[in-house]
């Protein structure tokens, strides 16, 4: 294995453009998934745990949704270790794969009533993969982007990362409102909640395209470490506490206003299946619209404070926004309580991406990126479903799910100040 630490992308090579859809492409093709899976997880859960209750199915379905960000971690050691040594281009050529090959698995799956058993297995099988993928995908595409930025628009290409996620939500909701409106209910149960899985297969081919016209450069300065991630653990534990910390605020927002709402709206407030799924859409666009507008704005004032007020005005509105939402569910109450929310996250979230990579050197940047990413979004976005799925059982309160953002935004808080904010500043080196 090369251990030259490759940063950096050849100027003349790429535009500017094609640069962020090749550093992208695959976070948007992992949004495109894990929404529409969201929003499929009442068939899924019929098709692959049909021997459980109506709501042991929907808890056994969001539950494997969950799963795969137990492996996130493990890929975000694995991939990003490799991304610090063979380079980012690399990495996430392989990222892209392993998530294709996810979608795959899932586009393909027999149901419980075909193989029995070894149905649910599949399926869980196929997240771990995407888990895995994604925990490394994170760390070398988010590295690559910042670290080919100035300080004056490192911001506003950090935000493309998050931008596509939005994408990848808006196309993946769109898709499973068309199946939902223009497929009978016995179609889509037999074959067409497959059919978004499968076009994501589709989507990587093109991504892997792109990611190998990316040509790298080392910098004359640049060190290899040999161990990125004992480097991390030993050298820059602190760090990577804060990140994590940091990282819990706007994964647990993100997962539960864009992911979770739609099968809440569905399944507890008997919201039509199309309005939830627009839902999804419009928490997609939103974010899609408000992330680079938050880059731009993380560019010229504080980072820290882009992040701190967002999140006050979601600790103040979030619990309100349920309230009004359950107390008379409709298509308009949904759209404007998940659109409003939705700005507060994006307006967040583009300045918390770009403050990740930059607290780490350029020798273990993608590895520290991808750690505190992945446990981060691990422990408290892939159960984020589950957890507001089991609140609302437990408890009988349908604005539970709301107590549980709160304190997990509260919590996030505490790290801003302890973090260094590197707004219009080099990266260290």
């Amino acid at each position: 294995m090369n251990s030259v630490s490759m940063t950096g992308v050849q100027k003349g090579k790429l535009s500017r453009a094609q640069l962020i859809v090749a550093a992208t492409i695959g976070n948007a093709l992992e949004f495109f998934d894990f929404t529409v899976y969201s929003f499929f997880a009442l068939t899924i859960g019929k098709l692959f745990f049909p021997t459980m209750s109506s709501y042991g199915q929907l808890l056994a379905s969001v539950a494997t949704f969950g799963v795969g960000f137990v492996m996130r971690p493990l890929g975000g050691v694995v991939i990003g270790a490799y991304a610090d040594r063979a380079g980012r281009k690399p990495a996430m050529t392989l990222t892209i794969f392993m998530m294709a090959l996810g979608c795959l698995l899932i586009g393909l799956a027999p149901t419980y009533a075909q193989i029995g058993v070894a149905a649910p297995v599949l399926i869980v099988f196929a997240r771990l993969l995407q888990g895995f993928s994604a925990g490394g995908e994170v760390g070398a595409s988010t590295t690559l982007l910042i670290e080919a930025g100035t300080p004056a628009n490192r911001g506003l290409l950090g935000s493309w990362q998050f931008a596509s996620q939005g994408l990848g939500v808006s196309l993946g909701a769109l898709m499973a409102g068309l199946l939902t409106t223009f497929l009978a209910a016995d179609t889509l149960l037999a074959w067409g909640w497959r059919v978004p899985f499968l076009m994501g297969v589709a989507i990587a081919p093109l991504g892997m395209w792109i990611r190998r016209r990316l040509e790298e450069q080392a910098p004359g300065h640049a060190r290899p470490v040999r161990m990125p991630v004992l480097a991390v653990v030993r050298d820059h534990w602190r760090r990577a506490a804060l990140g994590i910390l940091l990282t819990i605020g706007t994964t647990v927002t993100a997962y539960v206003v864009t992911f979770y709402m739609p099968t809440y709206a569905i399944h507890e407030l008997k919201v039509p299946a199309p309005t939830a799924l627009l839902a999804g859409l419009v928490s997609g666009v939103v974010t899609f619209v408000v992330a680079p507008v938050s880059g731009l704005l993380c560019d010229r004032f504080s980072r820290r404070m882009l992040i701190f007020w967002p999140r006050v005005g979601v600790l103040l509105l979030i619990y309100p926004a349920f309230l009004w939402l359950a107390s008379g569910p409709d298509a308009a109450r949904l759209l404007v309580t998940v659109g409003g929310l939705s700005v507060l996250l994006g307006l967040q979230a583009a300045p918390s991406i770009t403050m990740l990579p930059e607290m780490f050197p350029r020798a273990v940047r993608a590895t520290g990126m991808a750690i505190v990413y992945s446990i981060g979004v691990a422990i408290f976005g892939g159960f984020a479903q589950t957890i507001a799925t089991w609140l609302v059982k437990t408890t009988g309160n349908l604005l539970s799910p709301a107590w549980y953002v709160m304190a997990c935004v509260a919590l996030s808080c505490l790290a801003l100040p302890f973090i260094r904010d590197l707004t219009g500043r080099p990266l260290d080196d």
